[in-house]
């Protein structure tokens, strides 16, 4: 037999095996947690919006006053 069809027959074995392997891990750690309900990012969660520091002179129109008239021109 040539080389080539050696290596090829080696490479088949190994992806055989390494696909095994990784489904018994799978399969067993899929038994372990039955209920997946966290979002496996961990930390505290915040769900307050960040605050932005705006330039000065710009606002939020949240922020910005309600009983603000507009100013009247002059002709």
């Amino acid at each position: 037999m040539s080389s080539l069809v050696i290596d090829l027959i080696l490479c088949g074995l190994a992806y055989v095996i390494l696909i095994y392997v990784m489904a018994t891990m799978t399969k067993n750690s899929m038994k372990k947690g039955g209920n997946n309900e966290d979002e496996g990012d961990g930390g505290v969660e915040d769900y307050t919006p960040p605050k932005i520091d705006l330039p000065p002179g710009v606002e939020w129109p949240s922020d910005s006053p309600k009983s603000r008239l507009p100013e009247s021109l002059e002709v």
